[in-house]
C-alpha cells in the first residue's frame, strides 16, 4: 500500500510575493528564531489530509471536482499580519485574507465531502498564509511590534482560478511541494 502526504491549497500569485517578502525582511532584522516559509511554497491550505492511501486518490479527486463544479473563479484580497494562537503567545506568523466568505463556503462544502470519505472534520479553519513559525520566545516583544506594524498592511488582490491537490515531501531543508492534480474553477 503506497501513501502520500497530501493537502489541498490555493497557491499565491507570484506578483504578491515581493510585498510578503517585505514583511519577512522586517522579521529577519530581529534576533530571534523564526523558521520562514519559502516564498515558492506560500499557499492557503483548504485541507491538510496527512498521509493518504494512493489507491483512494481517485475518490478524493472526484469529491473535490464535485464540489468545485458549483464555484467560479473569484477574487481575494490579501492583507494584514497576525499570529496564532495570539500576539502574546506567538507560534505561527501569518498574512490574512480579507472578506473571505467565498473561501469559507468552499472550505465548508469540501470538508463535508471529505468527512463522507472518512476524514476528520476541520474543527478550526482560518483563511491565512503562514509565513513563519516562531521557535523561541527570544525578542517576542520586537516580533509582536512588527506584527502590529503590518496588521493592516495591504498586500494585494488575486484571482483564485484553480485549486491544487499537492504532495508534501518532508526534507531536512524544508518541505517540497508538488502538484498532484490541479482543478480549474
Amino acid at each position: 500500500m503506497s501513501q502520500v502526504r497530501a493537502f489541498l491549497a490555493i497557491d499565491l500569485d507570484d506578483d504578491l510575493k515581493p510585498k510578503i517578502n517585505k514583511i519577512i525582511k522586517e522579521f529577519k532584522q530581529i534576533d530571534t528564531r523564526i523558521k520562514y516559509v519559502e516564498l515558492t511554497n506560500l499557499h492557503l491550505t483548504l485541507k491538510f489530509f496527512g498521509d493518504i492511501d494512493t489507491n483512494g486518490m481517485n475518490l478524493l479527486e472526484e469529491a473535490i471536482a464535485n464540489v468545485l463544479k458549483d464555484f467560479n473563479a473569484f477574487n481575494i484580497k490579501i492583507m494584514g499580519c497576525g499570529a496564532f494562537p495570539n500576539r502574546n503567545h506567538i507560534k505561527v506568523i501569518w498574512v490574512g485574507i480579507d472578506e473571505d466568505s467565498i473561501i469559507r463556503d468552499l472550505h465548508d462544502k469540501l470538508d463535508k465531502e471529505f468527512v463522507s470519505l472518512g476524514f476528520d472534520r476541520d474543527k478550526k479553519f482560518s483563511t491565512h498564509l503562514t509565513i513563519g513559525r516562531m521557535k523561541s520566545a527570544k525578542n517576542k516583544d520586537k516580533v509582536k511590534s512588527v506584527i502590529e506594524e503590518f496588521s493592516d498592511f495591504e498586500i494585494g488582490e488575486m484571482e483564485v482560478s484553480k485549486i491544487s491537490l499537492k504532495k508534501s515531501t518532508l526534507t531536512p531543508q524544508g518541505p517540497i511541494y508538488e502538484d498532484l492534480t490541479v482543478f480549474e474553477l
